[in-house]
Formats: structure tokens, C-alpha cells, sequence
């Protein structure tokens, strides 16, 4: 991303750390592990216990035994790749060769198909059938990514919050109105909060 204006100071408060599930996709959702980029960044995945329930909150289940330290450095140089390709749809920069090599690398790794198995109640998902290795793992963000970049409408609806603290990537929804923030009751509400504040403010002062 190009230069950008410089946020106002904000205390990185525990909401600021909260994990985000409401990007719109899975590759975006690994993005919004970091907060307030590019300006003051907050890291909300940075140990086991939230590479954890990160991987719950947008249910992907790594199978036992993998190497936590390992996927958690993983993830977040894939995080690092992603956030340089998808914001290239907004700003028109050039993203760095590494980063799509990097995601192009990951995704080559074949994800495990789903299966069914039959059972005297009827058909249900095999046991163990959503269990990943750490490269499945990673590959299903990647190709995630590549369908996002790769798909014209699902890119045009991809948006910023207009927040300058928060400037998080989300899909708008593919019907209804556009989203200007992120959230209406995050971003949405301390704006309009500020605007109250700034006309109480002009109005004292008139």
C-alpha cells in the first residue's frame, strides 16, 4: 500500500486484540489478524492459544501432532503475503514477486477431499475427514486468496473500512447496500460518536 495519513492516537485496548471472523473470507479473515494496518498494526495471532482458536473461529481443524510454533510462523508470513495482494486490488501497487510465489507455493499443496460415509441412520461426513495437515492447511488460505483475486465481482466488492485507525479488508455483501466500515457497531458507531462529539464541540464553541 502507498503512504498513508497518519491515524490519530488510539489506546490498543483488548477489543482492539479481539480476533475478526467477519471479513467476508478466509484469506481476508487471516488478514484481520492484524489490526489497524498499515498504521500503528496491533497483532491479534500472535501465540498457540490464539493460532487456536483462530483456526476454530473459521473451522479449520489441524490434525494432532503438527508443529504449533511452526504453522503460527507459517501463517503469518502467509498473512503478510495475502494483505500485499488483496490491498493491490484497491491501490493498484505492484505486490512483490516473493508474496505471490509464496501463495502460489502453498496453494500447490493438494487440500484432502471430502468424503461421506454410510451409516445404518444415513449418510454423514466421514470421521476425521475435516482434519489438516499443516501444508493442507496453509494451501486451503492460499487457493482461498487466489479465488478472491481471481473472481471480478467477489474483487470489486472487496472494500476498506474508512476508519483511519482500523483500515481493516472486507468483502461487501453481494446484495444490499455497501459497507462503509467494517462493523457498524465498531467502526460504524465510533464514528458516528465522533461526529456527535465534534458538533457539540462547534456548537459550544459557537
Amino acid at each position: 500500500m502507498g503512504a498513508a495519513p497518519q491515524a490519530p492516537r488510539t489506546r490498543v485496548t483488548a477489543r482492539a486484540r479481539d480476533l475478526r471472523f467477519d471479513a467476508g473470507s478466509l484469506s481476508l479473515n487471516l488478514v484481520a489478524t492484524v489490526g489497524r494496518r498499515p498504521v500503528g498494526p496491533v497483532e491479534r495471532m500472535g501465540d498457540v492459544e490464539r493460532l487456536a482458536a483462530w483456526c476454530s473461529g473459521v473451522g479449520l481443524t489441524p490434525a494432532p501432532g503438527y508443529e504449533a510454533e511452526a504453522l503460527l510462523r507459517s501463517l503469518h508470513a502467509l498473512r503478510d503475503a495475502a494483505y500485499d495482494i488483496a490491498s493491490s486490488l484497491l491501490d493498484g501497487h505492484r505486490p512483490s514477486p516473493a508474496s505471490v510465489d509464496l501463495v502460489n507455493g502453498l496453494a500447490a499443496c493438494e487440500p484432502p477431499v471430502a468424503r461421506l460415509e454410510l451409516t445404518p441412520a444415513g449418510v454423514r461426513p466421514a470421521p476425521g475427514g475435516d482434519l489438516l495437515t499443516v501444508d493442507a492447511l496453509l494451501s486451503t488460505v492460499a487457493r482461498d486468496l487466489i479465488g478472491l483475486v481471481s473472481d471480478a465481482s467477489r474483487g470489486k466488492r472487496l472494500t476498506m473500512c474508512a476508519s483511519e485507525v482500523c483500515r481493516m479488508l472486507y468483502l461487501n455483501p453481494a446484495s444490499g447496500r455497501a459497507r462503509q466500515w467494517c462493523s457498524m457497531r465498531r467502526c460504524g458507531n465510533n464514528a458516528k460518536a465522533a461526529a456527535h462529539r465534534r458538533r457539540r464541540a462547534a456548537t459550544a464553541e459557537g
